[in-house]
């Protein structure tokens, strides 16, 4: 996948979508930064569908999807590909994989433990604010006024779901409950979201 939203994002932790799909047992592997020749047949695909799209011509979002399912079965099903023959002709398996895909089975399979374990690996580096607080997914935590302005690592402790905040030389300065590291925020795509002010 590209480092765009939805799949990827300006910070350095993954983005809802991603831990979604973490979530239901996708891997997820991005492709580096600023290199899209290392994803050349996705890159083209997006090229051809904004060629195709012309979202800039699109009166809103609902007529650039009917555009973009359009150019979609277009180019799958009509558009000569393969020896004259269409991707479905020369690749008929593709259609459907065989597995259904319903909301019960995803609440049965969906699993916090493989979200936990993937944000485990991440070692985020941030600035300390002027009041002692650092940003993570769109919230605040403090980690002390005498931490302000001072570079210091985000890690994620798996076991009981909290953010662990290191210092430079590797001492923990905090720690935080990851409360939005949730089975209902991520599966409802809202990590991210903005607590609305009351």
């Amino acid at each position: 996948m590209d480092n765009g939203v939805p799949w990827g994002s300006w910070g350095d932790l993954p983005t809802d979508l991603t831990l979604w799909l973490i979530g239901l047992g996708v891997g997820v592997d991005a492709n580096p930064p600023a290199r899209p020749q290392d994803n050349g047949v996705v890159e083209r695909s997006q090229g051809t569908a904004k060629r195709w799209g012309e979202p800039q011509t699109c009166d809103g979002p609902e007529e650039l999807q009917r555009r973009l399912e359009d150019m979609d079965l277009i180019q799958r099903q009509e558009y000569p590909s393969l020896r004259g023959r269409s991707r479905l002709e020369a690749f008929p398996q593709l259609a459907h994989s065989g597995r259904g895909y319903t909301p019960e089975w995803e609440e049965r399979h969906w699993d916090l433990a493989a979200v936990a374990a993937h944000l485990a690996g991440y070692a985020v580096r941030q600035r300390v604010d002027g009041t002692g607080s650092i940003s993570l997914y769109n919230r605040n935590h403090y980690v002390g006024i005498i931490h302000k302005r001072k570079t210091v690592y985000v890690m994620f402790d798996p076991e009981v779901l909290e953010w662990v905040v290191a210092d430079e030389e590797g001492r923990q300065v905090s720690r935080r409950a990851a409360t939005r590291i949730s089975r209902e925020d991520i599966m409802g795509l809202t990590v991210t979201h903005r607590d609305k002010v009351t």
